[in-house]
């Protein structure tokens, strides 16, 4: 292993955080464009609750990268990212609601989204700090 990624730690921490992203990625892009949405999906709180997805989504997106930039292998990253890309529709489509509720379901993405920041900022802290 150590032939392929002398970092797998970092390895496995960058895989389980951009497949957060992904399946992220996949539930908001499913809420635009705005005005199509169904008529209960269109309050101001559901709104809000898009948009403050698509924020935590830009700072997850772009604070993995940066961790696999800084942590792995350029070869690396660039197999795992193709990995993900490939299967995580499959993931998305175990993404199942028995409420079908767009609010529950975007209020669980914020937290998931907020506890993979969390992580990032405890796993990545130091390796995001050489960038400063």
């Amino acid at each position: 292993m150590s032939n392929i990624e002398p970092n797998w730690l970092s390895l496995i921490w960058f895989a389980g955080l951009a497949t957060v992203c992904g399946i992220a990625f996949l539930v908001v892009a499913g809420k635009f464009p705005l005005d199509t949405r169904p008529g209960a999906a269109r309050s101001l709180p559901t709104t809000l609750l898009v948009l403050g997805n698509v924020v935590l989504l830009a700072m997850l997106l772009a604070g993995t990268g940066l961790y696999g930039y800084v942590e792995l292998r350029w070869s690396t990253l660039i197999v795992v990212s193709g990995l993900i890309f490939l299967f995580t529709p499959s993931l998305f489509e175990e993404w199942r609601w028995p409420l079908r509720s767009t609010t529950v379901e975007l209020s669980v993405l914020v937290g998931i989204q907020i506890l993979a920041l969390v992580v990032l900022a405890t796993v990545g802290g130091s390796a995001l700090a050489i960038l400063s």
